[in-house]
């Protein structure tokens, strides 16, 4: 029976960490041997008092807000020392059909190149970035993401087919470039050997790096559109966000620098001063940051 470790990250939301575990209780995991962890980023609400009352889970306290990174790698560290043969990272503002993991699984015991499986993702309802564009039958099928892929021209991380509204046109199983950790299935075995999330990046791109990682080291990024999942997409740290602008400035430096063309590198090198000149704060700040190695956290607080 396979063994498969479930890791959610909170941070003063435990309203969508408990609307996430009902959602995990209507999974079918039948041959599956189960185990849900909760990784508490320092929250300053009551999360710790209400989720230490659940039982069939285990619930870690970290001692500081580690971010996305750091946090889900504490998560992670304890599932591959406990013999998990896979790793399901997921947010807790999600929902999910009950054959998410079936599907998962299934993807991943057929495709054994495949490092991670990520899923057909739709919006959740209310959620759209443009609600006004739909109908009311459309909402449940728009899509924020079939698979990522990435944009070396511009080094940036994009989702396939985001704010669509789903016809199938992402139907088929496909390598992609990246999976979001919104929700991914990690194999054991791959992250072993290639590693975790680089904890510099604190939040952002950490999901496409370590994608970036496996595929240099021969494993492949699948999508499966029989997995399906809802996303409550955050609203107050999108574009033009000063967290927004912060971790996606420095991030994209720090991956692009290491990973991209030259060309691309010169082009974001250009950028850079660009944003030193005329950027706003925090996108000066994020340059300011990378330049001199102050990552992690670095000045944001």
């Amino acid at each position: 029976m396979k063994k498969i470790f479930v890791i959610i990250l909170n941070w003063n939301r435990k309203k969508d960490t408990l609307e996430c575990l009902k959602s995990l209780a209507r999974l079918n995991a039948i041959d599956f041997d189960l185990k849900t962890v909760i990784i508490d980023n320092a929250s300053s609400d009551d999360s710790v008092k209400v989720l230490s009352k659940l039982k069939n889970l285990t619930l870690i306290e970290n001692k500081d807000n580690f971010g996305f990174a750091q946090g889900n790698n504490v998560g992670i560290k304890y599932a591959l020392k406990r013999g998990a043969d896979y790793v399901l990272v997921l947010n807790n503002d999600t929902e999910f059909d009950k054959d998410l993991l079936v599907q998962l699984i299934k993807a991943a015991e057929k495709y054994k190149s495949g490092g991670a499986f990520s899923p057909k993702i739709y919006f959740a309802k209310g959620y759209e970035f443009h609600k006004n564009r739909y109908k009311r039958a459309e909402l449940g099928k728009v899509l924020w993401a079939a698979g990522g892929e990435i944009d070396w021209k511009n080094v940036y991380g994009k989702n396939i087919g985001v704010d669509e509204v789903d016809h199938g046109q992402y139907g088929k199983t496909r390598e992609i470039d990246f999976a979001s950790g919104a929700c991914v299935l990690y194999r054991s075995d791959t992250l072993r050997k290639v590693g975790l999330y680089d904890e510099r990046y604190f939040t952002y791109y950490e999901d496409v790096e370590l994608s970036t990682r496996m595929a240099k080291k021969g494993w492949k990024i699948y999508y499966v559109p029989e997995a399906i999942l809802w996303h409550k997409v955050a609203q107050s740290s999108g574009i033009g966000s000063s967290l927004n602008d912060y971790f996606i400035t420095r991030n994209r430096m720090l991956f692009g620098m290491k990973y991209a063309s030259l060309r691309a590198r010169f082009a974001l090198a250009r950028e850079a001063i660009r944003f030193l000149l005329k950027g706003r704060v925090w996108q000066r700040n994020g340059i300011i940051d990378y330049i001199s190695g102050n990552l992690w956290k670095g000045s944001w607080r």
